[in-house]
């Protein structure tokens, strides 16, 4: 899968010291210039659909597992990759400084009505909750959060740039609209 970016947390000044891998699958689904997104009202931010993808589980699988989940996705189908956003962040677990979170991106088709959501509990006292919003829109108000808020989290950074990339490759141009 073709690399997106590669991104350096500015708090991590080298990337010695114990690295923990994590592997996640996000699902890109469109309607439109709507997007299906997660809003996290502990960070308030949207980001998309999708996590960590357990050991031995195929990215596929844990991306339909993840979608399924965390919005209630039926019928994922027509599944293409994306992109891969790689990061290297602080760690917030003794055991490991630095986490390498690979982020691997694919848009998909889902059936129209959501199912009932599957939240960790985490999930729950952050606050997730799935919404259908425009792309636009969505990068408009992570934006602000970047600029504005002490509630931001660390992967609104890796969200508004995989929004924008999004809209720069898979939405149509005004031109094409008009055709």
């Amino acid at each position: 899968m073709r690399l997106l970016k590669s991104s350096t947390h500015p708090e991590l000044t080298d990337l010695n010291g114990s690295i923990f891998h994590r592997r996640a699958a996000r699902g890109i689904i469109l309607d439109g210039e709507n997007i299906l997104m997660l809003y996290t009202a502990r960070y308030h931010d949207y980001t998309l659909p999708g996590g960590g993808v357990d050991e031995g589980e195929d990215l596929i699988e844990g991306l339909i597992r993840e979608l399924e989940e965390e919005t209630g996705a039926q019928n994922i189908r027509d599944i293409r990759e994306f992109g891969m956003y790689e990061e290297y962040r602080p760690w917030y677990k003794p055991e490991h400084d630095i986490v390498h979170m690979e982020s691997y991106c694919y848009v998909c088709t889902i059936d129209a009505e959501l199912g009932e959501t599957k939240f960790e509990d985490y999930e729950v006292k952050n606050g997730m909750k799935p919404v259908w919003m425009n792309i636009h829109e969505a990068i408009a108000h992570n934006e602000d959060t970047i600029a504005n808020s002490e509630k931001k989290g660390m992967s609104i950074e890796r969200e508004t740039f995989l929004l924008k990339k999004i809209v720069e490759e898979l939405l149509p141009t005004p031109l094409q609209k008009a055709s």
